[in-house]
């Protein structure tokens, strides 16, 4: 890594944070196409009137 991309790196983390960590894949949520298919049906039951 060259020292002036270092630099610029330092001063992104300074303004904005350092990165997050990377979490294992043990703590992830899973996803499944099941909640895909829940989440969906969840947002047709409860369309706001005005989008009727």
């Amino acid at each position: 890594m060259t020292d002036c991309s270092k630099r610029t790196r330092d001063a992104v983390n300074k303004v904005f944070g350092d990165p997050l960590r990377e979490l294992p894949v043990d703590e992830r949520d899973s996803f499944s196409p099941d909640d895909a298919a829940d989440h969906d049906q969840w947002l047709r039951d409860n369309i706001p009137p005005h989008h009727d």
